[in-house]
């Protein structure tokens, strides 16, 4: 963690905040939760659908989008001459809090998973994580990385994005507050502050905000996120 650190706070950050409403996304799953003896799986023992898989979804299908938050900055080959090198696969990091401390196992093609089988990965690795089992696999080729500090506590956090990778997002913990529907009349929402963190020598504020309201836009209309996924 020292030399990664070290490395990374070279790094020139930007922060980009956004609220997202979590009153939908919460009513799909615990309704999922309720009846998943109906979903089709090879296991009956589901676990638990919380929103880190969804997010792990609408992160990954945004990124499709904006190819150059999953991408390498490789400063190191050739000093002179730094590359940008796109990655095809989109291998998230989860930042998972473990007897050993803070540690980040990588989901390897999450653009090939379903909601489900990110949610049995999850399961998988964070299990590992607590019996200190993680193989140097299940640690390496993250492409990018969301820390889910909202498990914990806290809403906007300035999270530190782990070299040679170009973003992160810092996920805080969803809260009921008033809000105003369209009406005017005050209504209950559940808000996520979803924090961005990326490298402003590869990445414009624009593009980053453009990717964060996709990824909004997935997780407050759960139908869009539907059609686009394989």
């Amino acid at each position: 963690m020292f030399k990664i650190m070290t490395r990374s706070l070279q790094i020139p950050h930007f922060l980009y905040t956004d609220t997202i409403d979590f009153s939908e996304l919460n009513q799909v799953r615990r309704a999922l939760n309720t009846h998943h003896s109906t979903l089709d799986h090879e296991s009956s023992e589901l676990p638990k659908l919380s929103a880190l898989p969804f997010i792990l979804k609408a992160v990954s299908l945004s990124l499709s989008a904006f190819p150059s938050l999953n991408a390498y900055l490789d400063t190191e080959t050739d000093p002179s001459k730094p590359k940008l090198i796109y990655k095809a696969s989109h291998n998230l990091g989860i930042a998972v809090d473990s007897p050993q401390g803070l540690i980040v196992p990588i989901i390897k093609n999450v653009q090939s998973h379903s909601v489900i089988s990110l949610a049995f990965e999850i399961q998988r690795l964070s299990s590992l994580a607590k019996q200190n089992k993680l193989s140097t696999s299940d640690l390496s080729g993250g492409t990018f990385t969301i820390s889910n500090i909202g498990s914990i506590g806290g809403h906007v956090v300035a999270p530190v994005i782990v070299s040679p990778q170009v973003a992160i997002v810092g996920v805080g913990k969803a809260k009921p507050v008033p809000s105003f529907n369209e009406k005017g009349d005050v209504v209950r929402k559940e808000e996520c502050v979803f924090s961005w963190s990326a490298d402003h020598r590869v990445v414009d504020g624009a593009t980053v905000a453009r990717c964060a309201e996709m990824v909004r836009s997935y997780l407050e209309g759960l139908e869009r996120m539907m059609v686009k996924m394989r």
